[in-house]
């Protein structure tokens, strides 16, 4: 693609706060959408926003326009859904702010000025949207955290998963954290395991880079690093059939070796998704 290619992000805030993504930051979304250097020509996001809740609730509805204007002055569009309450035969209430038509209305009608979309959902409703928007030329890239329809990730032209992009997710429990420097808390793959030997290696995405397609470690220009892991510092949860599996996403502290000039361990490592629930 040229330096002046266009971007455009459509982000769909219920489906990633529901699916593990609370507290996703949108001055790293941003960052990662323009990691190519292209022209961010669109940048929007549809949030609900529970009306009648804000008439009876003074600090919901100060928190929830702190957080509007939070995100707003990071260059977003909001388009904020009314949530809805609807009572079925029996009384009970149910509430909904589903953005899913706006957003893939919005898609469409602005791909004609796109050269790249990134869409942050996991909602197999996209499928078509996704086809859609390839159909007119527009490369199509998601990321999504839990739950991400199997068969969106198939049809994108490139899936990331929310929990790997290095601070896009905050760990909650280290307010300090370095990610990637030593004793920081990062979330990775296992790339191999040894049953037999007792160990493997991970691998974290260590910066936001243009080459995340170089995913060898080995390679100069790779933004990711292998990392040595022992069974021992494998949580019980995580199985090895888990290990082996790249879809499962793993949480774990990184600390120098003491047998190895420059290199890393993974220490305390355990599921991603167990603890960002």
């Amino acid at each position: 693609m040229s330096a002046n290619f266009r971007v455009g992000v459509f982000v769909d805030a219920e489906n990633v706060r529901y699916n593990g993504g609370y507290q996703m930051r949108y001055d790293i979304l941003r960052r990662f959408a323009a990691r190519e250097g292209g022209v961010l020509q669109r940048l929007n996001t549809y949030m609900a926003f529970d009306a009648e809740r804000a008439r009876e609730d003074y600090e919901y509805k100060k928190k929830a326009h702190a957080y509007q204007q939070m995100v707003r002055d990071f260059g977003w569009k909001i388009t904020a859904k009314t949530v809805r309450r609807y009572t079925d035969e029996n009384g009970n209430v149910t509430t909904k702010a589903n953005a899913d038509l706006d957003m893939a209305v919005d898609a469409m009608l602005q791909a004609n000025r796109l050269d790249q979309v990134l869409l942050v959902t996991g909602d197999g409703d996209f499928l078509q949207v996704v086809e859609a928007l390839q159909n007119t030329g527009c490369r199509v890239e998601l990321i999504g955290f839990k739950n991400v329809s199997r068969l969106l990730q198939q049809r994108v032209d490139a899936f990331y998963s929310g929990f790997i992009i290095p601070e896009l997710l905050p760990i909650y429990y280290e307010p300090r954290n370095e990610w990637g420097k030593p004793n920081s808390c990062v979330r990775g793959v296992c790339t191999k395991w040894f049953p037999e030997k007792g160990y493997g290696f991970l691998r974290v995405m260590n910066n936001i880079s243009p080459n995340l397609w170089v995913t060898d470690p080995r390679e100069p220009d790779s933004p990711y690093i292998s990392i040595f892991c022992h069974a021992n510092e494998v949580a019980d949860e995580v199985t090895e059939d888990l290990l082996m599996n790249r879809e499962t996403i793993l949480e774990f502290y990184v600390n120098e070796s003491e047998q190895k000039d420059n290199g890393l361990v993974a220490n305390n490592v355990r599921l991603a998704f167990s603890v960002n629930r």
